[in-house]
């Protein structure tokens, strides 16, 4: 199966979350599908067999309201049933809101504080150095979540410590819950943000595969310094009428929606 068909079978997963519980994060859950995919598939060490394992690569999702993103692919990959897609936000499941490391196999942190979640993958990279492991430990940030203080006292250790096996992805859709990033709080430019507080910088189409294979061979190749890839990507990517629409940020669809949702997937635009 190519990339791009697990791209949108995780798209697929996102949606039939969203529409069962009612309530969730449609809009940022699907720009980060591409990457994820190509993170889970390609880039990371992480399988059915290694994924209780202290011995692998690990991934924090620091945007941790975008949950049904990392259940959608740990559904993908194997680790975790599509049986549960009815339970998603449901009292009692496992699969919560935000992600909780305690239920979940392969959930590597329980995240949803923002700026929280970076804020782990540092202490992780720490360790593994500490400890000679050649695992890496890879993050996903969201642009709005750069407004958040802590994600630059991270950043700042993460730079001190020279943390080369830390690898974060800002997922620069430009919008968030109240509309565009530069109009809430501007945190841009993130890229000149990192790059000043002494950290490699890559910037990718978030939705080109080729060029997300690019993105993280620089980081894997980057000595002394971690790496932050700045991916352009699409809020709402491959559902037509979500796409570029900060409404679809926390927001369900409705049947008729839903149909309209899951037949532009199965078309597999993109």
């Amino acid at each position: 199966m190519s990339l791009k068909e697990h791209a949108t079978n995780v798209r697929k997963n996102i949606i039939d979350m969203v529409y069962a519980a009612q309530s969730g994060h449609p809009g940022g859950s699907l720009s980060g599908a591409d990457i994820i995919t190509y993170l889970y598939f390609d880039e990371m060490n992480i399988n059915t067999d290694n994924a209780s394992s202290n011995n692998r690569d690990r991934f924090v999702l620091s945007k941790g309201h975008a949950s049904p993103l990392l259940y959608g692919i740990l559904m993908e990959k194997g680790i975790i049933s599509t049986d549960l897609i009815p339970t998603f936000r449901q009292v009692d499941s496992k699969l919560q809101g935000h992600p909780n490391m305690n239920y979940v196999e392969g959930v590597d942190m329980s995240t949803g504080s923002l700026g929280q979640g970076i804020s782990c993958a540092v202490g992780m990279a720490i360790a593994n150095k500490v400890d000679n492991s050649p695992n890496r430990v890879y993050a996903m940030l969201g642009d709005g979540e750069c407004e958040e203080g802590q994600v630059w006292e991270a950043a700042m250790a993460a730079a001190h410590y020279k943390l080369d096996n830390l690898c974060a992805v800002v997922d620069f859709n430009g919008l968030q819950i109240d509309g565009n990033i530069t109009d809430v709080m501007n945190p841009t430019p993130i890229d000149e943000k990192f790059a000043a507080f002494g950290w490699n910088v890559v910037h990718i189409d978030g939705h080109d595969f080729d060029d997300i294979r690019r993105g993280f061979d620089e980081a894997r190749n980057c000595k002394g310094k971690p790496t932050m890839i700045l991916a352009k990507t699409t809020k709402g990517k491959c559902v037509s009428f979500m796409e570029g629409d900060y409404g679809w940020h926390g927001v369900a669809p409705n049947k008729e929606q839903y149909e309209a949702a899951m037949e532009c997937l199965c078309g597999g635009s993109k």
